[in-house]
């Protein structure tokens, strides 16, 4: 016998397989969307370590000349 997959909302308790086709596909786009959100997250992340090595590259070329 397997267990019915549920999922937690507003802390409530919803079996999967009970969920309308609609409420199924607000789940998959909430999941993609919530992936998308951790990408750029770590797009982020990229960029501003990028943006910190610019910034101390650039004040050791300004120090040179100084």
């Amino acid at each position: 016998m397997t267990e019915s997959k549920t999922i937690t909302i507003d802390d409530k308790e919803y079996v999967f397989d009970d969920l309308s086709d609609e409420a199924r596909a607000q789940l998959v786009s909430l999941k993609v969307t919530d992936q998308e959100i951790i990408r750029l997250q770590q797009q982020q992340k990229i960029a501003q370590t990028a943006r910190n090595a610019y910034a101390k590259a650039l004040s050791a070329e300004l120090n040179k000349d100084a």
